[in-house]
């Protein structure tokens, strides 16, 4: 049998009629049934793949953009699963909680109650915010929407309330996660007075689309600085997630997943690691990681990689140093 992420894909890509990840996925179900001696089924299925032409596939996705709207979001078929993020424990139940209201709509409506579906993530960089909006959307097997500001944000006045309003309608006519990164570049404090009264404006427009968003579009934000949102827009959403900085422990068990992810010990205990790179965010141990496996790859087949860890360790060592220095100098 296929693997269940592909299938999950594959129904996604037939529903939303996109023509051409249909075949991708479509081909990639054949290589994995390949791959198991399934050979019958999956020269039934490629068959069928090339006998039929999947340019006759309905489209019987939504209604498209106005394009003279511009591109106003990007749109991401989530791979990111839950599972594959270190959270803190009280993010994961607030997570599983929230899931389970979206599956369970109809018996939550039986007692006139709505699934809660305004989330927003506040935290440093680097952290997980959008990864945890990916795996939101993997989830509930939807689409993740990445709005873009820079098609949004227009120059004249009453442009940009325009453009939210063409995306918002856009977005409730399907089930999705509508992911606004970076959201105090749109829900700025009214109350700030060296802002315009145009932004005063988006951020009234912004309030009311989403108060009339449907509950099946899960709306999150996600800010660095908290302090710059409007008082109103916290009070919007319903789920305020809280995503730290990691701790010891919670780079701990990276790098354990991370050799298991590799298959190569990395000479150092994951607890030592951890130890040296307290501080840094998780994108910043993804870029280690991965650096000092590339390197490893390289020096292939005499690569020693404790010695490859320790001398990255040392260059990320240096490298912090001289960045405290210019923050200094500055």
């Amino acid at each position: 049998m296929a693997r269940a992420d592909l299938l999950i894909r594959l129904v996604q890509s037939g529903i939303r009629g996109d023509k051409a990840n249909f075949r991708k996925v479509a081909e990639a179900i054949i290589a994995d049934e390949r791959a198991k001696q399934h050979r019958v089924l999956a020269d039934r299925l490629d068959d069928v793949l090339n006998t039929t032409s999947v340019e006759s596939l309905p489209n019987s996705g939504p209604p498209t953009l106005d394009p003279r709207m511009g591109n106003l979001f990007h749109e991401i078929m989530p791979q990111r699963k839950i599972s594959d993020l270190i959270l803190p424990d009280e993010a994961l139940q607030i997570c599983e909680s929230i899931i389970q209201e979206q599956y369970r709509t109809d018996l939550l409506r039986s007692y006139n109650l709505e699934p809660r579906s305004r989330i927003l993530f506040v935290g440093p960089p680097g952290n997980g915010k959008t990864s945890l909006a990916e795996a939101i959307a993997e989830a509930l097997v939807v689409p993740l929407l990445v709005v873009r500001y820079e098609s949004v944000v227009g120059t004249y006045l009453g442009e940009t309330a325009v453009r939210l309003r063409k995306l918002f309608e856009y977005a409730s006519t399907r089930k999705c996660v509508l992911f606004f990164d970076e959201f105090e570049t749109l829900g700025k404090e009214r109350g700030d007075l060296h802002e315009t009264g145009e932004i005063k404006r988006v951020v009234s427009s912004l309030l009311m689309q989403i108060d009339n968003l449907p509950s099946h579009v899960i709306v999150i934000g996600a800010t660095n600085h908290p302090e710059l949102l409007d008082r109103a827009v916290w009070r919007r959403f319903q789920v305020r997630m809280i995503l730290p900085s990691p701790t010891r422990a919670r780079l701990t068990v990276w790098f354990e997943r991370f050799e298991r992810r590799i298959n190569v010990p990395l000479g150092l205990a994951p607890s030592t690691l951890a130890k040296r790179l307290l501080g840094s965010n998780f994108a910043e141990v993804e870029e280690f990681g991965m650096t000092v496996f590339r390197q490893y790859v390289l020096e292939q087949p005499s690569a020693d990689m404790k010695a490859i860890v320790t001398k990255t360790l040392k260059s990320w060592s240096d490298r912090s140093v001289g960045i405290m220095q210019q923050d200094i100098e500055v």
